[in-house]
């Protein structure tokens, strides 16, 4: 049977070359099978009929009957547009084109009896309607039910292809090609969960004539696509294990014991210590580690690091630590330094900025082996960066790194190091499954004792003088602040404050301490040099960008002022108080916006204000965002692209297609069951074979 994806699009009737290349550059569609998993992204019931004199507030697209009274064309040049006044006896409302408006000016005639379907918009007491779907009330009668209504672009409507275009090239593929369709999914499945075939499927998705049909599509083409997506991943994490043989590391040695005994600075927390019991039995498997550490800003996910690479030292092995910035890999060589230095552990920095002595003495020691720890940036995987025998890698905020920069890391030995990549960004559990889901995932979920939760504040800015008076009580406590701004130049487009103007505020409102800048346009040794004034409390008052997101640890600073918050993710606000409450006093963190703000960026904010707990507020922010604004998800080399399906909302179906997955791989792990005989080609059609990262974290 000829495979719908090497049919091209513009063999469709009406669609044709031209057509299809504005498909393909605009929608990637390419061929029929990419035509018809173009999915409507909404539906809207053409059953019922509105009245003008019935509009009120913000209204949704409806459709109105009746006729035309006159056409005016106003303007001139480019601003001319094509005004028609409609009427359907209850009140009137003006029909508004901008484009192509000989054409719509001879196809309409005044006295005829026409249905609309747009969104009526309110301006200076008369409604209008731009752009609407103008039927005669015969075609009407063919858009009445569910109808879809497909995602397009800007290009695409002034090409005039719409979301009706759309279906018609849709029904015509499904008119040739339908019967075309194969079946991608075991009957023993399809039958325990109900689901109708693919034919029916599709037929469906595009052609609701009721709900429930619509939901019974919905389902079949959301299980396909997240059981195939979570076979993927299981393959890949098999395929790891089978390949990655990795050292064992048996011995608990005196590195780990006096570390444990006279040096670590407070008791393990339950989270950590489960942590470190999963890390070990990784470790004594024989079987490369390759896990993924979560947990939120302070709950010790670097005393773990640690404890995982003295375990590797004690095993006769080196360890490195990878860090984003010159400034967290400085910051993790000071921590590290202080925690490890006293039982005898050799630690180096190494960064772009290191200077060739220094170098010469790292090269030296790695090649001999005295040196057990190497904390750097990228510089690490430099070539001439060579272990004698490198057990463990340990990768924080790993998303900020290429695949292909963290595998050099991977060649610096014969047997592939045992690798912990680390993040403080909360995964939400739908996602890491799917996304992280060859990586073996431990979650640090507990603060250390003594650790007070940051307290939240939401305030207007009529009110930022009596956030500024508090502020003050910080400074004069001895406390530092942060205050950050969205911006670094006034953008004309958006009214918002600019950094430039919020650091001169700042200066004047606080006179008598010092204050410094700092955004992501500096050149890094500028940046770093304004941040070390801050870590080292030679200046009071840091005004910045989102630079500061990830890789500040100041336990001084206190209070956090975040500007227009409004403007920010719940994940980025997440991650910015995190820079607060690092220290034993209480910390703040208040969120300044405007008193009129849309609905949805209330609740954002007010999540923030009711809890501190990370995987909450990144599952709430999946839900609010979807998973392709989640920081990094694109660069785990596990591919998101979902037509229908969502992480957000599809929890349960996405745990019901992971379990069915890995029993099927219990059952049928070379998926050579005649039963399953459509699987194996069906993934390799959706998943081409590419370049073998399953060895990547």
């Amino acid at each position: 049977m000829p495979d719908l994806r090497k049919i091209e699009v513009k063999y469709i009737k009406g669609v044709g070359p031209a057509r299809s290349r504005l498909l393909a550059e605009e929608l990637n569609i390419h061929s029929v099978h990419d035509l018809l998993r173009h999915f409507p992204w909404q539906y809207i019931d053409r059953q019922n009929f509105y009245h003008i004199n019935t509009f009120v507030g913000e209204m949704p697209q409806v459709q109105v009957r009746g006729h035309f009274v006159n056409f005016t064309v106003v303007g001139e040049g480019a601003k001319t547009r094509l005004n028609g006044l409609f009427t359907d006896g209850t009140g009137t409302m003006e029909v508004v084109w901008f484009r192509r408006i000989k054409y719509f000016k001879d196809a309409y005639q005044p006295g005829r009896e026409y249905v609309l379907f747009g969104k009526p918009q309110e301006y200076n007491g008369r409604w209008s309607m731009i752009h609407p779907e103008v039927d005669t009330t015969e075609s009407a009668q063919e858009q009445a039910g569910l109808r879809g209504v497909y995602p397009l672009t800007e290009k695409l409507r002034n090409a005039a292809i719409g979301s009706r275009q759309m279906h018609q090239w849709i029904q015509a593929a499904l008119t040739a090609y339908g019967n075309r369709l194969e079946e991608t999914l075991p009957e023993a499945l399809r039958v325990k969960y109900r689901l109708c075939d693919v034919h029916d499927a599709y037929r469906l998705i595009h052609n609701p004539p009721d709900p429930q049909s619509l939901q019974r599509a919905r389902e079949r083409l959301k299980f396909e696509e997240l059981f195939y997506l979570q076979l993927k991943v299981q393959l890949s994490r098999q395929h790891r294990h089978d390949l990655s043989q990795g050292r064992r590391f048996p011995r608990i040695g005196s590195f780990f014991n006096n570390f444990y005994s006279q040096t670590l600075p407070f008791p393990l927390t339950g989270a950590q210590k489960r942590v470190m019991h999963e890390i070990r039995a990784d470790l004594g498997s024989g079987r490369q580690m390759n896990r993924l550490l979560q947990g939120d800003v302070g709950s010790g996910k670097t005393i773990v690091a640690l404890m995982t690479m003295l375990i590797a030292i004690d095993n006769g092995c080196q360890a490195c630590i990878m860090a984003p910035t010159e400034i967290l890999a400085t910051q993790h060589f000071e921590s590290l330094s202080q925690l490890a230095a006293p039982i005898g552990i050799n630690l180096r920095l190494l960064t772009g900025s290191t200077r060739k002595k220094e170098r010469d003495i790292i090269d030296q020691q790695l090649a001999d082996g005295s040196l057990h720890i190497l904390v750097g940036t990228h510089a690490v995987i430099e070539d001439r960066v060579k272990f004698k025998d490198l057990g463990l890698v340990v990768i924080d905020e790993q998303h900020r790194f290429g695949v292909m920069q963290r595998a050099r890391l991977w060649q610096k030995n014969v047997t592939p190091p045992h690798v912990l990549v680390m993040t403080a960004t909360p995964i939400p559990r739908t996602l890491a499954m799917t996304v992280y889901g060859d990586l073996d995932v431990s979650v640090i979920d507990e603060l250390p004792p003594g650790r007070k939760p940051v307290t939240t504040l939401l305030r207007y800015d009529d009110q930022r003088m009596q956030v500024m008076q508090s502020v003050a009580r910080q400074l004069r406590e001895g406390r530092q602040a942060y205050i950050v701004f969205p911006l670094i130049q006034e953008n004309e487009k958006v009214a918002l404050r600019s950094l430039e103007e919020g650091y001169n505020y700042v200066k004047e409102a606080f006179p008598s301490y010092r204050v410094v800048m700092v955004h992501g346009r500096m050149k890094p040794a500028e940046k770093d040099y304004q941040m070390r004034l801050f870590a080292e409390h030679k200046a009071d008052i840091l005004v910045a960008t989102t630079v500061i997101e990830v890789g500040v640890n100041v336990p001084n600073a206190s209070v956090m002022v975040i500007e227009n918050a409004e403007r920010f993710g719940l994940s980025q606000l997440h991650q910015l108080r995190g820079r607060v409450g690092r220290g034993a006093a209480q910390s703040y963190c208040v969120l300044i916006t405007k008193r009129q703000i849309a609905s949805e960026t209330r609740k954002r904010l007010e999540i923030m204000t009711s809890t501190t707990d990370g995987f909450a507020i990144a599952e709430a922010d999946l839900k609010m965002r979807g998973p392709g604004d989640i920081e990094g998800t694109m660069q785990s080399g596990i591919p998101l692209d979902l037509h229908i399906a969502s992480l957000a909302t599809d929890g349960a179906l996405v745990q019901t297609a992971r379990n069915e997955v890995e029993n099927l791989l219990t059952d049928d792990p070379g998926l050579e069951s005649p039963a399953n005989a459509m699987i194996r080609p069906t993934l390799q059609r959706l998943y081409p074979p590419t370049a073998d990262l399953s060895r990547i974290s």
